[in-house]
């Protein structure tokens, strides 16, 4: 395991970046092992809640990252081996795919897998975790009928003959075949709902994060239809913003929800300015009065939806000549005040906006950033699961870095994207970004994310970047695979970074353990150990102590 300001050689092999010296620190010397006040409980898996072994094997399932799930369900306390803040009370919970096979048949993509939500509970010094699955109408038709029965990322359920094939496609224009498996994010709501989410509105699933109980739908109580939506809402304590893609005229329709509703407000359009049809918008950032509506050339795509087998790029198509742009609208009134092209980019995932004035005070442009893939497309299918099962040692994840998108609001027509620091700095790997939340919006510093250690086919790093300086920390432990790092203020705290990072880690031995990192020095403070490998997680939010 090692921290360094920058990425360099390992023994070991493995090197990337600018050759550097790390310092190694080895847990068991480091950290010390802090007694709890229940042993590890033994792990019981019942006959209700095993979950049948994948097919297949032998060194492609020795990382726990990408194999399914042991059981449904599971909760124990953890040894801690480090010092947890006595002032980290609260939940962190992680939502992401956990269950890539359905009796003997294997799923095919990352995203496929039906959604294992996984909690961990700090007090008072102490670490609960568990996990369990979401119940979601897809996972249970699933498991009842021992094959797949709504349609995922990259599978859909394979008809009995030409009539179910037609009875299928209709489902699929009325939505009812779409899945409700949410599998991708999960959201505290501002009058405290907790939500897992994912892009098809009908996955959108209440849990009890207590006891990760699935309590049933999120229904919208307003009438603006649609199948699709951001799989990451905006979500404060004050307000919830996402996007509705249109797919019959192509745009984007920006609403607004207020607490304790279930009504969408419709704020504004955008209407797309290339074809044919809405750029992907798995995210989009906001500032303190704008929303950002970034228009991707990677475009949805109805004839992909159709196919019973997937296309290199699944659900979109790669549309280059159609160009790209971003679009400003204000939160207000919903006008659109800025609408700039810019160049081809393909980004999963916005970390942050804010706004640029001038000495007097007017807002003369916004900067967003984003984890840009160089405009390279191959990032979806490198997450193949075969691919990310059968690392051979050759460095083949795609170069990633911190796209600055600068949007002027004087009426210029064309917009700026460049690095916002050297990508050698994280190994030219990114994704996976939280923030300090009270900087949402707003000028910031830090950015928390997974970066590279090369060579990889897989972010296998913790990355924290300094964006004033152009500067990266960087946490690696050889052979492991970390989640998306998440910040958690402490209470308080004056300074950005004054926190702690929470990740949950796949290591080489295909076990894995729940991480802490200091915010400020990025050193590691304490780690739990799982009773056993857990798979890789998305997306996660923290629910403070009640």
């Amino acid at each position: 395991m090692a921290v360094s300001g920058k990425p360099g050689s390992v023994k070991g092999g493995c090197s990337f970046g600018r050759a550097v010296n790390f310092s190694r620190k080895h847990h068991k010397g480091g950290l010390r092992v802090r007694n709890v006040a229940t042993r590890l409980p033994e792990t019981q898996v019942s006959p209700e809640t095993q979950v049948s072994p994948e097919k297949g094997g032998g060194n492609e399932r020795k990382l726990a990252a990408w194999t399914s799930i042991r059981q449904e369900r599971w909760e124990g306390e953890l040894a801690v081996q480090g010092e947890i803040p006595l002032w980290l009370n609260g939940t962190y919970l992680r939502n992401g795919p956990g269950l890539w096979h359905i009796g003997d048949y294997n799923f095919r993509h990352l995203f496929d897998g039906y959604a294992t939500l996984v909690r961990l509970h700090f007090q008072d010094g102490r670490l609960i975790a568990g996990h369990r699955q979401i119940q979601s109408e897809a996972y249970k038709a699933a498991i009842k009928n021992k094959k797949l029965c709504y349609r995922e990322f990259s599978e859909v359920p394979k008809a009995d003959n030409f009539l179910s094939y037609v009875g299928e496609l209709a489902s699929l224009f009325s939505g009812a075949s779409l899945t409700d498996n949410a599998n991708t994010g999960v959201v505290r709501l501002g009058d405290g709902r907790v939500v897992c989410l994912t892009e098809t509105i009908k996955g959108s699933i209440i849990i009890d994060p207590d006891t990760l109980e699935t309590m049933g739908k999120f229904e919208y109580s307003d009438t603006l239809g649609g199948l699709i939506h951001s799989a990451h809402p905006i979500v404060t304590e004050s307000e919830f913003w996402t996007l509705l893609p249109d797919l019959v005229k192509p745009g984007y329709i920006v609403v607004r929800m207020e607490p304790g509703s279930n009504e969408r407000k419709v704020i504004g359009r955008v209407n797309c300015r290339g074809g044919p049809a809405p750029g992907w918008v798995h995210s989009f950032p906001v500032t303190e009065h704008y929303v950002v509506v970034p228009e991707m050339s990677l475009r949805y795509c109805a004839q992909n939806l159709l196919r019973a087998e997937p296309t290199p790029l699944y659900k979109f198509e790669w549309h280059p000549l159609s160009k790209a742009f971003m679009h400003v609208m204000c939160k207000a009134s919903g006008k659109i005040v800025a609408s700039v092209e810019v160049p081809l980019y393909v980004t999963f995932h916005f970390i942050n906006a804010y706004e640029e004035k001038d000495e007097d005070g007017r807002v003369t442009g916004i900067v967003a950033d984003c984890c840009e893939h160089n405009a390279d497309t191959t990032i979806l299918d490198k997450l193949r699961l075969h691919n990310l099962r059968s690392f051979s040692g050759e460095d083949v994840l795609p170069d990633a870095r911190v796209g600055r998108f600068t949007i002027p609001l004087d009426g210029s027509p064309y917009g700026k994207l460049e690095a916002a620091l050297n990508p050698d700095e994280h190994g030219r790997g990114m994704d996976m970004c939280s923030i300090n939340p009270a900087y949402l919006g707003k000028t910031y510093r830090y950015a928390y994310a997974c970066g590279a250690q090369r060579p990889c086919n897989f972010p296998n790093t913790l990355t924290k970047l300094d964006l004033v300086e152009k500067k990266a920390k960087n946490w690696f432990d050889e052979g492991s695979v970390p989640s998306e790092p998440l910040f958690v203020a402490r209470p308080g705290a004056t300074e950005e970074d004054d926190g702690v990072v929470i990740s949950m880690v796949s290591d080489k031995n295909g076990e894995g353990y729940a991480l802490l990192l200091d915010g400020r020095t990025f050193e590691e403070i304490a780690r739990g150990k799982f009773p056993y490998g857990l798979p890789y997680g998305l997306h996660g939010c923290w629910v403070p102590k009640k």
